[in-house]
């Protein structure tokens, strides 16, 4: 179901973010002098103490515990994070029956990296000491981790680990997860497409794995091979969310069909919630849809939700700005007035800030269209800054100039957006700020509006006919192209006007 080519990606597992330092290497044969002390301290403690005790998990894949109950964390951490469930802090339990197992300390660590590092790091200095006792999946599973947790981020490295470990121990979903979560946040769906390619073979008929096929065939626009993967993973299992997401330009019946899942949504981390019900409201809009169907969507199923868990409010701003942005770039602001107003607010507490390039990005039109400019220029600063310290500095310094782009467009100025992006901006060329296709289309709204409002509406005719080509069942961009064909003058604006009507007519009447 969808008309982008989007589905939706959980951000914490990874914990990826604009914040980074200079990498620096934390494996089991580097850690920093300070952790290799305390690592061979506790090796020796466990010396008299080891663990023979062998078992497997949900995979199958043997680990080294002498805890049942360890296990059973382990294994109802895959399934919470498999789900997207509220209850991922369930692996804690792991390392807490038994200190001395790797894989337990080594997914707890990934687990806590984004919400408490010295926590996360210690877990890790209690896998690294138990190491000469652990079975070769476990390392596996240690090696690519310790690549995505505080100073060692290397996520270049850790792709490559996650490619040999899904190679090699290709029943392990949580791992295959993973490397698909770094993919998506460094642009990369081919490899997230080959990632799992190696695994289905060895998971025919398993929970959770078509619905991981299909993302990255949406992100590369291979939509009927999408469906099908989609289809075949919602037979199987109707809570898997990934499975939930890949709608063409079917408005009505995505909401019909989102809707009807939306009993299994309340088990769903805040974020995965959220989201969710950002697809329905962004059907609701797209398919010009009632404008009190989609606040509502925003005030009982997004803001109340942010209101009642403090812990995902980050990931969860997402959804609700993006849904703001989109509103606004279709001139609802005499309705969001209120609204914006109190994000904005909401956004002034720093703890947000440079959680996600995604995040910061929406926070800065937010926080300029609300003209609380000060904040905005301290945002916009800050990254600055804190861009300069990054290793793919190169690279991320097309999303510093999207960031700076959207701050302008949130003052009015859009003749300098044109100068900050240049004549040839396409923001599928943005994945690198962690956001999905359908994410992505208020960025190039976005520009033909710029366009169309600076006197270039030719190059906006070439630009939203191409883009009608994926979304012909769009009647925005039909309007759009209505009033590019009227300022420039050419006699195609009633046949657009025509279509959009038509369309407008065919959703949710």
């Amino acid at each position: 179901m969808r008309c982008d080519k989007s589905l939706t990606i959980e951000r914490d597992p990874v914990s990826l973010s604009p914040t980074g330092t200079p990498s620096r290497r934390f494996s089991g044969t580097n850690l920093s002098p300070a952790l290799n002390r305390k690592s061979q301290r506790r090796s020796s403690e466990m010396d008299d103490a080891k663990t023979t005790a062998t078992r497997v998990d949900r995979w199958g894949y043997q680990l080294r515990t002498s805890s049942d109950a360890c296990v059973v964390a382990i294994d109802a951490y895959y399934n919470q994070v498999l789900s997207y469930g509220r209850n991922r802090a369930i692996i804690l339990d792991a390392p807490a029956n038994d200190p001395a197992c790797v894989l337990g300390n080594a997914l707890a660590a990934h687990f806590l990296c984004s919400k408490d590092l010295p926590k996360a790091s210690s877990l890790l200095v209690s896998a690294a000491a138990a190491l000469k006792n652990a079975t070769s999946y476990e390392k596996a599973v240690y090696e690519a981790i310790i690549l995505l947790v505080g100073d060692g981020r290397d996520e270049e490295e850790a792709l490559s680990r996650h490619f040999e470990l899904v190679k090699e121990y290709p029943k392990d979903l949580v791992s295959l997860k993973r490397a698909q979560i770094l993919c998506f946040y460094m642009g990369q769906p081919h490899h997230s497409l080959s990632l799992v390619e190696k695994a289905l073979p060895h998971n025919q008929g398993q929970s959770f794995i078509y619905g991981m096929l299909a993302f990255p065939l949406l992100e590369l626009g291979r939509m009927a091979e999408a469906k099908s993967a989609a289809r075949r993973g919602w037979e199987i299992n109707r809570f898997d969310s990934w499975s939930q997401h890949c709608y063409e330009c079917h408005f009505n019946e995505a909401v019909e069909f989102m809707e009807s899942c939306s009993s299994t949504w309340r088990s769903c981390s805040s974020f995965m919630y959220t989201h969710n019900w950002w697809h329905v409201a962004v059907c609701y809009l797209e398919g010009n849809a009632p404008l009190c169907k989609v606040l509502k969507v925003y005030d009982e199923q997004i803001w109340k939700e942010l209101q009642r868990n403090y812990s995902d409010r980050a990931e969860v701003f997402v959804n609700a700005l993006g849904l703001l942005l989109q509103l606004d770039v279709r001139g609802q602001m005499d309705v969001l007035k209120d609204r914006l107003l109190l994000a904005a607010e909401t956004l002034k507490d720093k703890s947000l800030w440079h959680v996600e390039w995604l995040l910061d990005i929406l926070a800065l039109w937010t926080l300029a269209r609300a003209k609380e400019s000060l904040k905005a220029e301290e945002l916009l600063n800050s990254i600055k800054s804190r861009n300069s310290f990054l290793k793919k500095q190169n690279v991320m310094q097309r999303a510093t100039q999207l960031a700076e782009a959207t701050y302008e467009y949130g003052r009015g100025n859009h003749h300098k957006v044109i100068d900050i992006l240049g004549p040839d901006f396409d923001a599928i060329d943005y994945k690198m700020i962690g956001a999905s296709d359908e994410q992505l289309d208020v960025f190039n709204e976005i520009w033909y509006n710029v366009l169309l409002n600076t006197g270039h509406a030719s190059k906006a005719i070439d630009l939203i006919e191409k883009q009608l080509q994926k979304r012909v069942g769009c009647p925005y961009l039909w309007r759009l192209l209505e009033k590019a064909y009227g300022i420039a003058g050419k006699g195609d604006s009633a046949m657009a006007a025509e279509k959009a009507k038509a369309l407008e007519i065919s959703y949710f009447n």
